[in-house]
């Protein structure tokens, strides 16, 4: 009788070990997914920041040879204040691709300027704009699919339980129309894209 009360014990120990280790590595994978959510969002907010540096250069250089173009200067300042208003990271991603296709419409008026095309400066300043243009949606592709990897595991059963105990909640994602997730057009000949309002 002792022998089999032994052997029950035994089992009941295994069970919890095993449930413990399995509990320990689900919380773990939580933890580096949340930090994978993190770590593309800041790469996220670099490359916006980079933008946001060329920003003023930019409208600067072209006001020079297109003053009476007041219009786009406008709502690419309105585009900006939308952006530090932002309360969510969404808000943030939809606020900046309104800035994006400003800056693209920005750069299809240079078109009526060929001394501003000519300028040196504004070509220079144009070909950062647009390699940051690729690094954002390159950025913002893999933050969005940390976000989703993070969301799958925290719903997966038996993992949600875990999760559930340990705080970790499905997080917002920026889910945009396809072409809001296109980078802006900047080169020359082609219609201008339109701000999307995802």
């Amino acid at each position: 009788m002792g022998r089999f009360i032994l052997i029950f014990l035994g089992i009941i120990v295994a069970v919890i070990i095993a449930a413990g280790l399995f509990a320990i590595r689900g919380y773990n994978r939580l933890v580096t997914l949340d930090q994978e959510i993190e770590a593309s969002w800041a790469q996220v907010e670099n490359q916006y920041q980079r933008r946001a540096d060329l920003i003023p250069n930019l409208v600067e250089t072209v006001k020079g040879y297109a003053e009476k173009e007041q219009t786009i200067f406008t709502s690419i300042a309105e585009a900006r204040a939308k952006i530090g208003t932002a309360q969510t990271r969404t808000e943030r991603m939809q606020a900046e691709t309104e800035l994006g296709g400003f800056l693209s419409r920005l750069l299809m008026i240079t078109e009526n300027y060929p001394q501003l095309k000519a300028n040196e400066n504004f070509r220079d300043l144009q070909a950062q704009l647009e390699g940051t243009e690729n690094r954002i949606a390159t950025e913002r592709q893999r933050y969005i699919q940390a976000v989703k990897n993070y969301n799958i595991q925290v719903r997966r059963f038996p993992t949600n339980i875990i999760a559930g105990l340990a705080g970790f909640f499905p997080k917002e994602t920026f889910d945009a129309a396809e072409q809001a997730q296109q980078v802006p057009k900047v080169d020359f000949g082609t219609s201008v894209p339109q701000p999307q309002s995802p």
